[in-house]
């Protein structure tokens, strides 16, 4: 049972008769009512806000609606008392059978429990990381990687089916960048070129990309194409080279996300979208929509642009649907934009069949958001639904003291070196610790530190604790004491402290945080809510270290043992739940 769920089918209910009675319109939006847990339990168990919801419409005192909507709540037995407090929240006293129910179910329902069918088995591609294949993946990309990875699995959860993608942007200049890079270390390498010519080149700016990884490239290149290329013009060897380096790339890339345990579905190449003329065919599509014309755009607003030269570009009607300014798709010397490219990715996801998109970015693309969100519109007819996640920076730190990095230079913090340094469970847990819009300290001390400040551990502490008892209770119990079918019969009557009912209504609001992360595509919400759980049991625990009555093995009750040990097992079945959407290992036995 739902019992969130029950409550807001009642509420629900209540509202649409007293609308109705109103004559108010049917098509009143219900989105704004939450249900859900009172800040201040001694309020209730579970609380809405749908007198003060109402109250803007029908122009009445929200305590005199909320007692409307209590009268026309049928009684039950799930429902103990309802009160109204404040401005006129309706609180609810839910009955304790109702959390003993529950339990149940989850025993019953294993790691199951809170997933849903919301989904209804409905496409979504969320596209993430898509870094520039020029070098290896930082911490930044980490953030992003961890945050896309979970999300995907949080909409499993809920009954998506969902295509992990990553984009690699291998068409332009950056990329020929790489390659001539790869050139210059490919003739160092066959003794045709001198170190500091190379750093001198860096230092000139005429070759971009430094790190030690374009010269691994250029190591193989030569081991696979010996000195083919030196005597050849750049327009001979600028193509094949970089599209060696690029897979090379790709190749060191996959295995750092694999590292991360991050396995995208599809990777799909920007210069294949290029070459096989989905460029042209989504301008095509555009022209027939009208959504193009030839125009002059304005100097960008707030900078003051010197050489400026307004000249006529091929426009995409983007500020018809949300964005600031139209768009060129088109440069002066005839070749496609960037945006161009990426209309026409987005155009073909949209042929794929996807109406619902996630795409996970940086900070540095917020200016892009409107513009992107625009094209699936109109390319859709305003039938698909493309949501973009911004990850903010993450900044490193190491017993307080900031470590820096410089993408230019090769000194960055790889993601290799992030998961090396502390563990890829670590790393998934932390980067999931803000939402995703907020900075987010990483500190290689503090993430490794035994203590309630560092949530991964204590989360995990939770969950190996739990099975410290149950080995102890192996020991000490009847054979067969602890098996899943014994637990089961378990009485939960006998679980009425107040902490030990305080876990029983968090992990009835499992199924509610699933729900509410999956539709605002926010997975840092489990996080949370791991560490809560984490922190109730710990508080129980304690209490058994205070009065060894309160205990979980007790063998001179041995029914309360077992009603105790089927509790303890709820909370660990929750929080492998919550730690498998994360992709975090649940550790047994702590070192």
């Amino acid at each position: 049972m739902n019992i969130f769920l029950f409550i807001k089918d009642i509420i629900f209910t209540a509202v649409k008769n007293e609308l109705s009675e109103n004559n108010l319109p049917n098509d009143f939006s219900l989105k704004n009512i939450s249900v859900e847990p009172p800040r201040d339990k001694n309020f209730g168990d579970i609380s809405t806000n749908a007198a003060m919801i109402l109250a803007k419409h029908l122009k009445e005192n929200p305590k005199s609606i909320s007692k409307k909507l209590i009268e026309r709540i049928p009684k039950c037995d799930e429902i103990i008392s309802i009160n109204i407090a404040g401005p006129g929240f309706i609180n609810f006293h839910i009955n304790n059978s109702v959390w003993f129910s529950i339990m149940n179910d989850v025993l019953s329902q294993g790691l199951s429990y809170g997933s849903n069918e919301s989904g209804a088995g409905k496409l979504i591609n969320i596209e993430y990381v898509s870094a520039n294949p020029t070098g290896p993946l930082h911490v930044g990309h980490a953030r992003g990687g961890v945050f896309g990875d979970a999300l995907a699995n949080l909409l499993s959860k809920s009954g998506y089916n969902v295509t992990k993608e990553y984009y690699i942007n291998d068409a332009g200049s950056q990329v020929y960048s790489l390659g001539r890079a790869v050139y210059f270390r490919y003739l160092e390498e066959l003794g045709l070129k001198d170190s500091k010519d190379f750093e001198q080149a860096i230092k000139s700016g005429q070759i971009e990309y430094g790190g030690d990884y374009v010269k691994d490239i250029a190591t193989s290149l030569v081991e696979n194409y010996n000195d083919k290329w030196v005597s050849e013009n750049e327009e001979d060897w600028l193509e094949p080279i970089t599209d060696f380096a690029i897979n090379k790339m790709i190749f060191l890339i996959k295995e750092d996300l694999d590292l991360l345990g991050i396995r995208h579905d599809i990777f799909i190449s920007e210069k294949k979208i290029v070459q096989d003329g989905k460029v042209n065919k989504a301008v095509e599509n555009l022209e027939q929509l009208n959504l193009l014309y030839n125009g002059i755009l304005t100097p960008p607003k707030g900078k003051v642009i010197e050489d400026w030269e307004p000249r006529e570009q091929l426009l995409f009607r983007s500020s018809n649907f949300g964005d600031d300014v139209d768009r060129p798709i088109r440069k002066s010397d005839g070749s496609w934009t960037y945006f161009a490219s990426d209309i026409a990715y987005h155009q073909d996801k949209i042929d794929r069949g996807f109406k619902e998109m996630i795409n996970v970015w940086g900070a540095d693309h917020s200016g892009y958001v409107k513009r992107i969100k625009s094209s699936v519109t109109a390319l859709s007819s305003s039938q698909a639904n493309l949501d973009v996640k911004l990850c903010q920076l993450v900044k490193l730190f190491d017993e307080g003291k900031p470590i820096k990095m410089s993408k230019r230079t090769g000194t960055f913090i790889t993601l290799r070196e992030l998961v090396d340094s502390v563990g890829k469970d670590v790393v998934r847990f932390i980067m999931l610790t803000r939402k995703n819009d907020v900075s987010l300290d990483f500190d290689f001390t503090k993430v490794l530190e035994k203590s309630r400040d560092n949530p991964v551990f204590y989360v995990q502490y939770a969950f190996a604790r739990i099975q410290s008892v149950f080995r102890h209770a192996q020991k000490e119990l009847p054979d067969d004491f602890i098996s899943d079918k014994n637990l089961k019969k378990g009485d939960f009557k006998n679980c009425i402290l107040e902490e030990e009912l305080d876990i029983m209504k968090l992990i009835s609001s499992w199924p509610r945080i699933i729900e509410l992360a999956t539709n605002s595509h926010e997975p840092h919400r489990i996080v949370f809510y791991l560490y809560e759980l984490a922190s109730a049991f710990h508080i129980l625990w304690n209490k058994g270290n205070e009065n060894a009555e309160l205990r979980f093995l007790n063998k001179d009750n041995l029914n309360i043992s077992l009603s105790r040990l089927a509790l303890i097992k709820c909370v660990s079945i929750t929080l492998a739940s919550g730690l498998e959407i994360l992709d975090v290992t649940p550790v047994e036995e702590m070192r």
